[in-house]
């Protein structure tokens, strides 16, 4: 991620609910992406010709972003299928969302297609124990 792993570090990083979050850490592409699995993964690039609302999310899926000075590798991007390459929309000449912004955009998106599982108080119903169906 670019900067230190300690707790106070997180918080100023905007990570202030890491505590709840499952971390792993991967010593590269290819370690993260045997851990993954067959699990789908789609990466986040102002070099993605898809938008990110234009996809079928489900659950399982891994959404990667790269640092905000420089995105993510470009032999890593060509490694997976353009439809896996998204974008968020820019206005022209622009600069991007930085890196908290554009994944909680990513997330939430990914997270309202699913109904917002695992979230409280849905309009559309919850279970005995408040927790979204």
């Amino acid at each position: 991620m670019g900067f230190a792993w300690d707790d106070r570090r997180l918080r100023r990083a905007g990570l202030d609910y890491h505590e709840f979050a499952q971390v792993h850490r991967h010593a590269d592409w290819a370690s993260c992406r045997a851990f993954l699995g067959d699990a789908r993964v789609f990466a986040f690039s102002t070099k993605g010709t898809q938008f990110y609302h234009d996809v079928a999310y489900q659950p399982g899926d891994a959404l990667l972003f790269g640092p905000e000075t420089r995105g993510l590798p470009a032999d890593l991007l060509n490694s997976l299928p353009a439809t896996q390459v998204l974008r968020l929309p820019m206005r022209p000449g622009q600069r991007s969302l930085n890196l908290s912004n554009a994944c909680a955009v990513a997330v939430f998106e990914a997270w309202r297609q699913m109904d917002y599982c695992g979230g409280l108080r849905s309009p559309r119903g919850t279970g005995s124990d408040g927790i979204l169906w």
